[in-house]
């Protein structure tokens, strides 16, 4: 037994056989040409052919994996009529009378090494999509059809790496999972597999050697393992995970596209929560009908210095894309108390919880500030994006943010640069103090969202870090739900929603209290939707108000 472990871009459990995906790995021979007008010719037809392949590939892709995954085959074809790409093509074979096929494979390779050498990670994926597109033309040139062997017989697909053309191309249903050398959890094709419920793991490395082809094999994609050759015991156990969660499977089947209603006819949107781009496959596979919090603040965690406002920019836009209309709260920089990022340079603090941590930072430090809000705005041209800022406590703070706000969208309309003058705009109430002026906040901002596990340790005085307070420690606790009442009632009051974001909206047992307080929204991890969809399906509120 073999144990592989690389980087998890969705989870799940995959049992079967390994097939390594197989290709045409030939060189491409160069060739002298005497007419280099006709050669540029032939390159061009070929050109021609290829978008037309590439619409085709759209087509297909936009049936499986919807729009905004689909928009990759799009992007390929804007890569065709990339004047820098074109003119390399046509100068090599002008002034070096080479064949078509190697002045394409050389220009390749010169662009898809400075993409690679890029420092973002966004960046880096975009050289495998220019191999993709130009092994493409060379097929064409080289009257190939791809070299790729049909896949005949359910399978976990292995790879150095798969690019979006042919991972879109493959039988769905005689795919069990994938397992890649290479990759970047940022590719379309990640985005891709994500998508489509396919369990996937990257960048296990050259251990992942074609020598285990037809070797019986296991996919863990909830901890980016794949294990091969496994032993009775281990099989057994992931046997058993497996029929776990294909009995959540076919609950989600039976629940997927229902509306999450009552039976009485009170509806509720139920968003998931998410901690970065690699949860969205789960949040289109559990039927989210939104993102209810986007914790932006992995940009800054998961950096060795300040992000950039581009970086930040990517991030966004891909993950409103990746929606494809549907609502993605983000909520902005929440760095500090138990979260905390070197560069920043926090002083210490005895009580880091109530001291220098998320808005009051961004307050602070409006440099920082404006950088995030920029990369937000320009990301909300390309879907719809609401932004949520998190610990707030007063009117003032809501108003020097606004200001804030206002001043950056007045610079971005100066540049010409488009984004949503409409962004919904709203505030996380987590703190007392939120809930007590929550009528004054109300008329300042677009909607609420409550984030219980701050308000419960701010109003019950206990840190919820501290384990051995957790008999204390009661989210439960009547302050809690008197204040969650009063926040509804005043948001409500204002003509504003409110939504609960925080860990107590996944709890089953208060779903009908919610419902009767008025909540308009219950944010949860993506695997508590469907769950929470049945129990708010099966609620009678009429029936309850009459006890």
């Amino acid at each position: 037994m073999t144990t592989l472990t690389g980087k998890s871009v969705f989870g799940g459990i995959a049992i079967g056989r390994i097939s390594f995906y197989k290709r045409d790995q030939g060189t491409i021979q160069r060739r002298h040409v005497e007419d280099a007008g006709q050669e540029i010719a032939r390159f061009e037809q070929a050109k021609e052919q290829a978008a037309k392949e590439l619409q085709g590939l759209y087509d297909k892709a936009l049936q499986e994996v919807g729009e905004a995954n689909a928009a990759i085959f799009e992007i390929h074809q804007m890569m065709l009529e990339d004047l820098d790409y074109l003119e390399s093509i046509t100068n090599i074979i002008s002034t070096q009378k080479v064949n078509a096929e190697y002045a394409v494979g050389v220009t390749a390779d010169n662009f898809s090494q400075m993409f690679a050498s890029m420092d973002d990670a966004y960046m880096q994926g975009r050289a495998a999509d220019v191999k993709d597109v130009s092994d493409r033309i060379i097929n064409i040139l080289s009257g190939k059809t791809g070299g790729e062997e049909a896949v005949t017989a359910p399978c976990i697909i292995a790879a150095d790496d798969l690019v979006p053309s042919e991972t879109v191309q493959l039988d769905k249903s005689m795919v069990l999972g994938f397992a890649t050398m290479y990759g970047s959890s940022n590719s379309h094709t990640a985005i891709l597999a994500r998508t489509m419920g396919i369990p996937a793991v990257i960048g296990l490395g050259a251990a992942l050697s074609p020598a285990y082809d037809g070797q019986m094999a296991v996919i863990d994609g909830d901890n980016g393992q794949i294990i091969i050759d496994p032993d009775e015991e281990t099989l057994a156990a992931m046997e058993k995970k497996q029929k776990e969660q294909k009995a959540r499977k076919e609950l989600l089947l039976s629940l997927r596209g229902q509306d999450n209603v009552t039976l009485d006819g009170k509806r509720i949107d139920v968003f998931a929560n998410i901690g970065n781009l690699s949860d969205l496959g789960m949040v289109l596979q559990n039927d989210a009908g939104g993102v209810g919090l986007f914790r932006s603040e992995f940009l800054y965690l998961e950096s060795s210095d300040y992000p950039t406002e581009e970086e930040q920019f990517q991030v966004y836009k891909t993950a409103a894309m990746n929606m494809a209309g549907k609502k993605i709260v983000i909520r902005t920089l929440d760095i500090g108390a138990d979260k905390q990022a070197g560069y920043f340079h926090l002083p210490h603090e005895e009580n880091p919880a109530m001291g220098m941590r998320a808005i009051r930072i961004c307050l602070t430090r409006p440099e920082i500030f404006k950088t995030q809000l920029r990369a937000l705005l320009r990301a909300s041209a390309f879907g719809k994006i609401a932004i949520m800022f998190p610990m707030i406590t007063a009117v003032k703070e809501v108003k020097q943010i606004k200001e804030i706000v206002a001043q950056v969208k007045q610079e971005l309309t100066n540049e010409g640069i488009p984004f949503d003058q409409e962004i919904e705009m709203g505030i996380m109430i987590e703190t007392p103090a939120a809930v007590m002026v929550s009528d004054q906040l109300a008329k300042e901002v677009d909607f609420f969202s409550v984030g219980t596990n701050d308000l419960t340790q701010y109003t019950l005085a206990i840190d919820r870090q501290n384990q051995t307070l957790d008999a204390f420690y009661d989210p439960r606790h009547p302050a809690i739900l008197r204040m969650l009442k009063m926040a509804a009632d005043n948001a409500h009051a204002a003509g504003i929603w409110i939504g609960i974001c925080g860990e107590l909206g996944a709890d089953l047992s208060l779903t009908e209290e919610f419902l009767r307080m008025g909540i308009d929204e219950l944010s949860v991890s993506p695997g508590m939707i469907l769950p929470l969809r049945q129990k708010i399906r099966e609620t009678d509120l009429s029936r309850l108000t009459q006890k």
